[in-house]
């Protein structure tokens, strides 16, 4: 008997991912190529101080919201932020950064620039949140979509409210509605799973500080619908074809792939042989101390 892996139809050239995220998709429609590095090979992107910092202020202010809203001030804010760098701090995420003191201190500065800057978008003691870091899954267009919603609250109509912080600079106006579709899927799972439309859906950009929001409407609900599905109709052609194309642009400079990519002189064969030689050395230290324990 032939089995199939999970995820692996016959005829696929490569296996299929299991879900999609908002990440995932905003990876795919950026570069197809760079989405099946890091989803369908899985190779793994080396640690990056902005992605960490982000997961430092994204704890910080997760553990500020779960303080009693009197409690939510710029001082327990500070504390928070201490706290989640000292778990961190020995962290993978973090060590492979390998920062300087100078750079530890530059980098944990900036942290704290943006929690400050965070107090100057809204007053967290007049927020009622119902719940952070959500993880949220549903069937959308074909395929299970999950999403991690950093914030869900209630307005003071008891209407639902979906927010999501993000650590970097606001997108020039014209790129503003491809952002926003990342808390509009947030928005459509919470549809899913609660059966209630969010009232508003917001992006707090702290690096500005800024904020993005937006009404749901039936019609962002179908067109978010519409776009999972023609994006998971597009993956499943690629995976049948193992046709992921590279579409090089600014965000290039940044890409972790980029040593692989044929639009740099890279070989893609060569980026797929590398992940499944990672995927391989670390099922065997899986391993080795459940067989040295029998």
């Amino acid at each position: 008997m032939t089995v199939t892996p999970l995820g692996h139809n016959r005829g696929m050239a490569l296996e299929q991912p299991r879900t999609l995220s908002p990440s995932k998709v905003a990876a795919f429609t950026e570069c197809a190529l760079a989405f099946r590095f890091a989803t369908i090979d899985r190779l793994p992107e080396p640690a990056s101080p902005w992605t960490t910092k982000g997961t430092l202020v994204h704890a910080a202010l997760e553990r500020l919201f779960l303080l009693e809203p009197t409690a939510r001030t710029l001082a327990a804010a500070l504390i928070c932020l201490d706290e989640a760098f000292t778990m961190i701090r020995t962290d993978a995420e973090y060590t492979d950064l390998h920062l300087s003191p100078d750079d530890e201190a530059a980098f944990v500065d900036d942290a704290e620039r943006l929690v400050r800057q965070y107090f100057t978008l809204e007053d967290p003691t007049t927020i009622q949140p119902i719940g952070v870091e959500i993880m949220l899954d549903a069937e959308v267009g074909g395929v299970r979509v999950r999403g991690i919603i950093d914030r869900l609250e209630l307005d003071a109509d008891g209407e639902l409210v979906v927010v999501d912080y993000k650590t970097g600079k606001a997108p020039p106006e014209r790129y503003e509605n491809g952002r926003l579709d990342g808390v509009q899927f947030y928005s459509l799972l919470c549809e899913r799973n609660f059966g209630r439309r969010p009232a508003r859906v917001k992006l707090l950009y702290l690096g500005d500080p800024l904020e993005i929001s937006t009404t749901p409407s039936d019609q962002s609900s179908r067109a978010i619908e519409r776009k999972v599905g023609a994006i998971w109709s597009a993956v499943e052609r690629a995976c049948e074809r193992d046709d992921f194309r590279p579409k090089p642009s600014r965000l290039c400079e940044y890409c972790a792939f980029r040593v692989y990519c044929p639009a740099f002189g890279g070989d893609i064969a060569e980026g797929a042989r590398v992940a499944a030689a990672i995927r391989s050395t670390a099922t065997v230290a899986d391993l080795v101390p459940t067989a040295v324990a029998h």
